[in-house]
């Protein structure tokens, strides 16, 4: 039943991310905020409606995504959505001929690794009901089919975290677990900046959308506006 469904959303203080639990929250399925500050988080859930529960997530951190693994063991006993928003842009204006790969690193640590880590985290609590929605956040930068120079590390980690959505939705497939890419678009958020032209609500409806199909949904797709974009 929906109303028991249980979801994590990284990076869900603000922006997109806190966008996406409220829509969440709005259909009655728990949300677990994972912040790196927790004061972040609890400021955020008190600001939304329905059963909203703030939780420490560094996804940087392979010690804070286990304390989140035990926390949603402990509570719920299962985990049906995570939605892998947590992520970062560190290298504007830098070139893949010159790149400082130290920030290119970070890139990968939060944008890859992060992303992954809660993946392997999240796969043994989906299976335990036969369930799960795995979406991760992705970007028109990461699409291979118009791939052009500029932020580097960003590009390459988002690039990355298309292919582990293919790996994963290949290997997870027949399982009940359903794996997406979705492209928000350029959405007016800290990351997105000022001169972005679409309203966050826009932005998360997708995400929500992918994190909510049904059954007979698609696996392993690559998503803006709930329709399939080249990779």
């Amino acid at each position: 039943m929906e109303n028991a469904r249980v979801a994590l959303v990284s990076g869900g203080n603000r922006g997109i991310g806190l966008e996406v639990c409220r829509q969440l929250s709005e259909r009655g399925i728990t949300v677990v905020i994972g912040s790196r500050e927790e004061e972040k988080g609890r400021a955020a859930a008190e600001g939304l409606e329905g059963n909203v529960v703030p939780h420490q997530l560094d996804v940087s951190d392979a010690g804070s995504v286990d304390r989140v693994a035990a926390f949603l063991e402990e509570e719920f006993g299962r985990l049906d959505i995570l939605v892998n928003n947590a992520a970062i842009s560190n290298d504007e204006g830098q070139r893949g001929v010159d790149a400082d790969l130290d920030r290119v690193k970070e890139s990968l640590e939060a944008n890859l690794f992060g992303a992954w880590r809660l993946c392997e985290m999240a796969v043994p609590l989906m299976r335990r009901n036969g369930y799960g929605r795995i979406v991760n956040v992705s970007t028109g930068l990461a699409a291979l089919e118009d791939m052009g120079g500029g932020s580097p590390g960003y590009r390459v980690s988002k690039t990355a975290l298309n292919a582990l959505t293919r790996i994963l939705a290949s290997e997870l497939r027949g399982s009940g677990i359903l794996v997406n890419a979705v492209n928000p678009g350029w959405v007016q958020t800290d990351m997105g900046g000022s001169g972005a032209t679409r309203p966050v609500e826009e932005g998360a409806e997708a995400l929500v959308w992918a994190a909510t199909m049904p059954n007979n949904g698609p696996t392993g797709g690559f998503f803006q506006d709930r329709r399939p974009v080249p990779w």
